[in-house]
């Protein structure tokens, strides 16, 4: 008969059976243990406590580490979530910077609109510039204020500090500003202090030239150039800009305002001359005597007529009269 042979497997799971209920009733052992609320069992604790624990603290040092080291690594992903949240705060702070720098400077232009010194019987409209749609001037921009607010052909533009071009073309929500740079741009000033009478004239450059000056002798550079209201094109005394002398030698004009950030612009509301129609009455002096200024009265009867007319003969004969003597 054949000798049964057993394999190592059927001894060892046996012996695994055995080893986990003797842990498990060693757990339950440790578990009822600690969970005992009694004095004996209290000092049982303490002293189990005082006689195995100091002997396991070299067991113990690799898992104090490994503790360590799991509170790191959490401590770690704690600081990376802080930083990444950190970053993104700082990427939103420097566009709300940069919105807020943006607020500031469209701040100060209005304040400036508001503070410029005008003639106080001008009214004006603030407008917003839009993008250029394209035109026949090669410099113009677009207001958003048209017809609907009022605004008409020829009146004049500023910013916050000086003339920028007349308005050229209204529709009814927009209206098209022609630059004093471009080259259509024509518009009498006046050169102080010599009160010289000029031409700006736009040649699609950052410095315009003047042209026709009465006396260049009289202009240096760094003179004031204003409106002069030649025409009724502008109001006088609207700032242009400083008298400077271009590389080909040309009196040039500085332009005071900035046309490099254009965003708002004041329109100017200028009234219209009063049409002359009628012919004037005549205007005499005040130390004019009031009797020539009354007229010669008209004759009332027909002897008056023949006295005036009998006037002349009696001349004569009074010449005749002093020949023959």
């Amino acid at each position: 008969m054949a000798k049964m042979r057993s394999t190592p497997e059927e001894f060892h799971r046996p012996l695994r059976r055995i080893l986990v209920a003797l842990l498990v009733l060693v757990l339950l052992a440790v578990f009822f243990l600690w969970r005992i609320d009694s004095p004996r069992v209290e000092r049982f604790r303490a002293a189990l406590i005082d006689r195995f624990v100091p002997s396991f603290h070299w067991a113990m040092a690799p898992v104090t580490w490994g503790l360590e080291v799991v509170q790191d690594f959490q401590s770690y992903a704690r600081l990376y979530e802080q930083n990444q949240q950190l970053r993104e705060e700082l990427r939103q702070m420097k566009a709300w910077k940069e919105a807020a720098l943006q607020l500031e400077q469209k701040n100060a232009r209005l304040l400036d609109l508001n503070h410029v010194r005008l003639d106080p019987k001008l009214t004006h409209v603030t407008g917003v510039v839009l993008a250029d749609s394209g035109s026949p001037f090669r410099q113009s921009v677009l207001l958003n204020v048209g017809a609907r607010d009022g605004i008409k052909d020829g009146w004049a533009t500023m910013d916050g500090i000086g003339l920028v071009g007349r308005i050229s073309g209204v529709g009814h929500q927009t209206s098209r500003v022609i630059l004093l740079t471009d080259s259509n741009s024509r518009i009498p000033v006046t050169i102080q202090p010599s009160g010289q009478q000029s031409i700006l004239t736009g040649d699609n450059s950052d410095l315009p030239p003047l042209e026709f000056i009465e006396d260049p002798d009289a202009v240096r550079p760094g003179d004031r150039v204003v409106s002069s209201g030649d025409g009724g094109v502008f109001p006088a005394g609207l700032l242009v800009g400083t008298v400077v002398q271009g590389t080909d030698r040309r009196l040039r004009v500085s332009l005071a305002a900035d046309y490099r950030r254009l965003e708002f612009l004041r329109v100017l509301r200028s009234h219209d001359a009063p049409v002359v129609d009628g012919a004037g009455g005549l205007i005499l002096s005040p130390a004019a005597s009031p009797a020539m200024t009354e007229p010669a009265p008209a004759p009332n009867s027909v002897s008056e007529e023949k006295a005036a007319i009998a006037a002349p003969d009696a001349l004569d004969l009074v010449r005749a009269e002093a020949q023959d003597g």
